[in-house]
């Protein structure tokens, strides 16, 4: 499994091309990519190394996490899939933009899938279970995979740091469960893909976070 990250928006969002390199399927995490330039970018990646997109994948849908939603499936013909709790905030994208300074005007593209607890995503040989991990939004998602080691923690988990908790649906003690009871649980060289910022591994964050 090979990762390939942007870096796209004024919030900066990681956005992670996920591929399966024996088959050349892929998953996108979290399509931040705002402005055509960003996405010319990631769907140039995407057919300048003949990718096939199976999946289009939210940790969360904070408007941030999701602008590029309605391109990716303009474009490949593959629609959003997330948590039904967050669907409420598509409703709210623009108003979630304005706060932030951030004009958005295109329309919002519908989730096609809903995930839950235990779904197994599959793309070529490899997957990602999906595991619950509310706290920052209510329907906050991770993705991991036990075979390579690898978790896509979006704002839930973050380089000796946590996600906020401040925004609508937020709730710091529900988020220290889940970060307690679904992530640290995982072993200490996961490597841990974030919504924001640097790589980290969950052994680190046991010895370092000073939130855990």
């Amino acid at each position: 499994m090979f990762v390939k990250t942007f870096v796209f928006n004024p919030i900066q969002v990681n956005t992670y091309v996920v591929i399966d390199e024996t088959t050349n399927e892929c998953v996108v995490i979290d399509a931040g990519c705002l402005d055509e330039d960003e996405k010319n970018t990631l769907g140039g990646y995407i057919r300048n190394h003949q990718l096939q997109l199976r999946h289009v994948l939210n940790t969360h849908l904070h408007m941030d996490h999701c602008f590029g939603n309605r391109y990716l499936f303009q474009t490949f013909g593959v629609g959003p899939e997330a948590s039904a709790e967050d669907e409420p905030l598509l409703a709210t994208m623009q108003a979630q933009a304005a706060m932030f300074g951030i004009e958005y005007t295109d329309a919002v593209q519908p989730l096609a899938k809903y995930l839950n607890e235990n779904d197994i995503i599959r793309f070529g040989n490899a997957s990602l279970k999906v595991i619950q991990v509310p706290g920052h939004s209510r329907g906050g998602l991770a993705f991991y995979s036990e075979s390579d080691r690898l978790l896509f923690s979006g704002d839930t988990l973050f380089h000796h740091s946590i996600g906020r908790t401040d925004l609508p649906g937020g709730d710091y003690k529900v988020l220290i469960t889940s970060l307690i009871q679904k992530l640290m649980i995982l072993p200490g060289e996961t490597e841990v893909y974030c919504g924001h910022g640097p790589v980290t591994t969950i052994g680190d964050e046991r010895e370092d976070n000073p939130y855990l």
